[in-house]
């Protein structure tokens, strides 16, 4: 029996007709349907043959394109001290996303979401002088991370295979070159995977760092909203999005006037009373940051992106003020608050661009049943802070060309940072330099969701089916399915031999007892990209190559098939 082939009738495989009711997405019903994943707990998957050969495919896709920039490979340990992430700050910015344990001797310990901080304690460790830089790192590895809400299968998990890599550089001229080989490389992995995909800006968040981008596979199950411009290319995630408003002349406008407005604590009550539209008033949304009290002024047509917001204020933690804190606070009235005379007194005021200076509002008065006209920023308040904060829309202009936004939903699989010296500057990461002189070290982080390309290539590739895999990851180049008869069984077994001797890899469906209508919807439900179909033309010697993508079929005689085969691998 030649290694490179697979016999069902021998291996650990049960297809499912009917989805898990639990499943929500595409790729959650397929691949635990098709027999490639199996649920162990919430957030916790079993990869089964099927689904660990897809896995392994990817990975040695992105093995062998990082090894091509130079990138050395390592395993560090998934189990962490404590420590290297209280002096990053960031055994706290993770809260309770982090797992925590304790040995047997009381010592703290993690299971590494990621390893910034450990990468940079080893090289600070390896590394002395500026002739053992630059350097890139890299490993893959399983990282935790404790979902609060485990879904869409393997998607997002509370355990998930990732590459990650970092760069250490002596200058940021050495920083911006690994840069560009990590984006580069990142093109040819997701092009061979065959994934459709999208390079967007982003924002850094708790990583730190300066130029961050995102890469995203379009598709419904996607947990991110990226904005794209169909006239000029850009692209961002909706965090990253940023809106320009020219200032005007504050005194170009009347003095304030308060208006006596009962029963209008909601943007829609207040419209409907002034009648002016929402867009002309001043929405004030009161959030904690770090616990204190802080307003968000937006345009009154416009909701606050709470996710954005964090993560332009990360490490910071955001809520949502409750009741009982405007119950310590009688300043501040609930429906009714505004910034003049408060911003920046009773609470900090940060505001989306579109509050420019000389733009007058109707908001709040601090006072029940009141609002304010013509309240002028510049003029009755100031903003201590700008931040894009607002959620994107379609149809907003483009910061590139002006021209309306698009919107769609996409799964992150690849993220890279310019790190820069965050985490050198916490570890005091150090070489000597070309002077004889210490120069401080700086660093990229990149990071491949491994698993979840496999999600992502589901959810993008399979049709009404079953998965219809790239050939570059898919679990065999072959799959022969022999339709049932003795002398079918027999010929779909020599065949399979053979191509497995010629190196090709091969799902053989031998399977006794099923019906030939079993086996075909089996083979289309695994989705190996081409189908040899030993049917009922056997005896004459004739077998049937299928296209599982375009669904063409061709009979040809066995010689002539295998030859096909062997030259389109």
């Amino acid at each position: 029996m030649a290694a490179r082939v697979q016999y069902l009738s021998a291996s650990l495989l049960k297809t499912l007709r009917e989805a898990p009711a639990d499943a929500e997405t595409l790729n959650h019903r397929l691949l635990v349907r098709a027999g490639y994943v199996r649920r162990s707990a919430a957030g916790l998957w079993s990869w089964l043959p099927l689904g660990k050969r897809v896995l392994d495919n990817v990975a040695r896709v992105v093995r062998e394109e990082m090894d091509a920039i130079g990138a050395q490979e390592v395993l560090l340990p998934a189990l962490l001290p404590r420590e290297p992430y209280e002096v990053s700050g960031r055994y706290e910015e993770y809260g309770d996303l982090l797992f925590r344990l304790r040995d047997r001797k009381g010592g703290d310990y993690l299971l590494g979401p990621t390893h910034e901080e450990i990468f940079t304690q080893l090289v600070k460790d390896q590394a002395t002088s500026y002739k053992d830089l630059p350097v890139i790192l890299y490993q893959i590895q399983t990282k935790y991370r404790d979902e609060a809400r485990p879904r869409s299968g393997i998607l997002r998990g509370r355990e998930f295979q990732m590459k990650d890599s970092y760069s250490f550089d002596t200058d940021d001229e050495g920083l911006a070159t690994a840069y560009r080989l990590h984006r580069e490389a990142y093109i040819r992995i997701f092009a061979r995977l065959g994934l459709d995909y999208r390079i967007v800006s982003a924002v850094s968040g708790a990583m730190g760092g300066s130029a961050s981008e995102e890469f995203l596979a379009p598709a419904a199950a996607g947990e991110d909203t990226f904005a794209s411009c169909a006239a000029c290319g850009y692209a961002a995630n909706t965090e990253a999005v940023t809106v320009t408003v020219p200032p005007a002349d504050p005194a170009a406008h009347p003095p304030l006037e308060e208006l006596d407005t009962p029963d209008t604590p909601t943007i829609e009550t207040l419209a409907a009373h002034v009648g002016a539209p929402a867009s002309a008033t001043l929405k004030n949304l009161l959030v904690k940051v770090d616990g204190e009290i802080t307003a968000v002024g937006v345009p009154g047509d416009r909701e606050v992106d709470l996710g954005k917001l964090a993560e332009h204020l990360a490490p910071a933690v955001v809520e949502v003020v409750t009741a009982e804190d405007f119950a310590t606070r009688p300043d501040l009235v609930r429906g009714y608050v505004g910034p003049q005379g408060m911003a920046g007194k009773a609470f900090p005021y940060i505001a989306d661009p579109r509050v420019a200076p000389g733009t007058a509002w109707i908001t709040g008065a601090n006072r029940p049943d009141t609002h304010a006209r013509n309240v002028v920023c510049g003029r009755d308040f100031e903003v201590d802070r700008y931040l894009d904060v607002v959620v994107v829309e379609p149809g907003d202009p483009c910061p590139s060309c002006g021209a309306g936004l698009g919107l769609e939903r996409g799964i992150e699989i690849g993220h890279i940072f310019q790190l820069g010296r965050k985490y050198a500057d916490a570890f005091a990461l150090d070489v000597l330099g070309r002077e004889g002189k210490p120069v401080r070290v700086t660093m990229g982080s990149y990071g491949i969701g491994v698993s979840r390309a496999v999600a992502a290539l589901a959810e993008q590739t399979a049709d009404d089916r079953g998965l219809c895999w790239p050939k570059e990851i898919a679990p065999a180049d072959v799959h022969v399915v022999a339709a049932g008869k003795a002398v079918q069984t027999e010929l779909a077994r020599d065949v399979a031999e053979r191509l497995g001797a010629a190196g090709l890899r091969v799902l053989v469906d031998d399977r006794a007892g099923l019906s030939p209508g079993v086996k075909f919807a089996d083979a289309e439900l695994i989705g190996v990209p081409t189908i040899l179909i030993v049917g009922r033309a056997a005896p004459d010697g004739r077998v049937e190559l299928k296209d599982r993508r375009t669904g063409e079929r061709e009979e040809l005689p066995v010689d002539e098939a295998i030859e096909r085969l062997i030259a389109a691998r």
